[in-house]
């Protein structure tokens, strides 16, 4: 065998220094795996579906139906009144000949933005007091005798004074709701962050000077993605839910902002003749509160790192 033939037999590689430091293993999302867990249950997604299509007919329908609760433009027309469902109305008429599918996805509009901006603001708070409390002990202090103080006081009492107080709008219910629950949502993220803050890699930071902003920030927060999720998710149906409580006490919303707790207290007197004017919102408020929950706690149970492991 000729040198020439040996020589095509092999190949020469060049050293790489570099090499021993590649580590094989599959390329990791965070937020790639918490979506791929969430659409990985068909029940989510199904949700998830009539989710949006709630909040989309909530956000346009009423634009383009113009329906304002303090009209009667069909009062002088007894027919139009008490139309059960059918193909032309979908959800049937009121007791004022106006539609009660543009009633309905009206005060759900109103009784979602109420329930959206609560829970921001809620666990907004919730989580920068709450991630304060848990780590100084001066601020927990504190805190504790406050939250022992508020804690025992039930939170509907205190939301129903302040609106009587305040009178009846959608910024003082947003007010009432949130000024009450905040507090139980910091003393739960404090809770979460007492349990970590001692930890090895914590206390190391703290020996090397790392500032207390930046290890609750890098060190703590990213921990508690999942037990925030699991707050909002049950946050949004509980707002609704109060609303709704609040609504059909008369302490809500004014009688010019439809609502779905307006409109369950305003039909409730025609539950055994026309069941459906009551029945109707009742299911819609059901319905938006079951699938908000199941969404959110999915995503919740999604965004924990212990369920991406294979």
């Amino acid at each position: 065998m000729s040198e020439m033939e040996r020589d095509d037999r092999f190949t020469f590689q060049r050293a790489d220094d570099t090499a021993s430091e590649h580590i094989a293993a599959p390329k990791y999302s965070y937020w790639r795996s918490v979506f791929r867990k969430f659409f990985s249950s068909k029940l989510a997604i199904v949700m998830l579906l009539i989710t949006l299509a709630v909040v989309l007919l909530s956000i346009f329908q009423p634009m383009f139906s113009g329906y304002d609760p303090m009209k009667t433009p069909n009062i002088n027309k007894p027919e139009m009144k008490y139309i059960r469902p059918n193909g032309t109305y979908w959800f049937g008429t009121d007791d004022k000949g106006n539609s009660l599918f543009d009633a309905v996805w009206a005060g759900t509009r109103n009784s979602l933005f109420v329930s959206f901006i609560s829970t921001i603001i809620v666990n907004v708070l919730g989580v920068i007091v709450g991630m304060w409390w848990g780590f100084s002990k001066k601020v927990d202090a504190v805190m504790i005798e406050v939250y022992n103080v508020l804690a025992n006081i039930p939170t509907t009492l205190i939301a129903m004074v302040l609106m009587y107080a305040l009178g009846a709008g959608m910024w003082q219910l947003i007010f009432a709701l949130t000024i009450t629950t905040w507090i139980s949502n910091a003393y739960f993220i404090r809770v979460q962050v007492m349990i970590i803050r001692d930890r090895e890699y914590n206390l190391a930071s703290k020996c090397l000077g790392t500032s207390t902003w930046k290890i609750i920030t890098h060190n703590i927060l990213p921990y508690l993605v999942s037990v925030i999720m699991t707050l909002v998710s049950r946050d949004v149906p509980s707002f609704i839910s109060y609303e709704v409580f609040l609504s059909y006490l008369g302490v809500g919303l004014g009688q010019d902002t439809p609502s779905l707790g307006r409109m369950i207290r305003d039909y409730s007197p025609y539950l055994v003749s026309t069941p459906y004017l009551f029945w109707i919102p009742v299911s819609i408020s059901a319905l938006i509160s079951i699938s908000l929950y199941i969404v959110g706690q999915t995503l919740a149970d999604a965004s924990d790192p212990r369920t991406h492991m294979i």
